[in-house]
């Protein structure tokens, strides 16, 4: 049996790049076996490490928080759709799901905390956040709908929906009980 090679962070980078340039179903098709699970959270561990320095402006426990959140949710959250999509009929293997999700899930992390950020030292900025916030949110629903068909097989955008859908609230849950583990202590 042969062993699925790694990518590259660089390589990773060049493709994510590609990925939301022209986002489509066949754009991902074209790096869904790129790369394994492995290269993804490797990919996705960077991302979290510059989204945890972001946190540092709540201390250790910010900084902690926020690489646990942003690994335990792309972790919990692809795990959730490859197994929900292989219920309602996926053909996908977990490295294909994790491995498309990272390529964009992994430089938004980094954008949007970058964006955060410069808007959390301008007053007028503050006001924005939440809409950064929701930007942040719509393109990752718009990617993930792309990687869902892609890397499980989906066609039917019903399918999809309720697979990203279900995948959402169960990495909601996940997320709350991290993100309470990372509260309590805190003064």
């Amino acid at each position: 049996m042969a062993t699925k090679s790694s990518a590259s962070v660089s390589e990773m980078i060049q493709q994510s790049r590609t990925v939301l340039g022209n986002p489509s179903v066949a754009t991902f098709e074209r790096f869904e076996k790129a790369g394994t699970l492995r290269d993804a959270l490797i990919y996705v561990a960077i991302a979290a490490a510059i989204t945890g320095v972001f946190g540092l402006f709540e201390g250790i426990t910010g900084f902690l928080g926020n690489i646990a959140s942003t690994l335990v949710g792309f972790f919990v959250f692809t795990y959730l759709v490859y197994w929900i999509g292989k219920q309602r009929g996926g053909t996908g293997t977990l490295d294909e799901v994790a491995y498309t999700f990272a390529l964009f899930w992994a430089p938004l992390a980094v954008l949007f905390g970058v964006v955060s950020l410069i808007l959390l030292i301008t007053i007028i900025g503050v006001l924005a956040i939440p809409l950064v916030w929701l930007a942040a949110i719509a393109a990752n629903i718009y990617f993930a709908y792309l990687a869902v068909q892609s890397s499980m097989n989906l066609k039917g955008g019903g399918t999809t929906w309720t697979v990203l859908l279900l995948a959402g609230l169960g990495s909601l849950v996940v997320n709350i009980i991290v993100g309470a583990l990372f509260s309590t202590g805190q003064g």
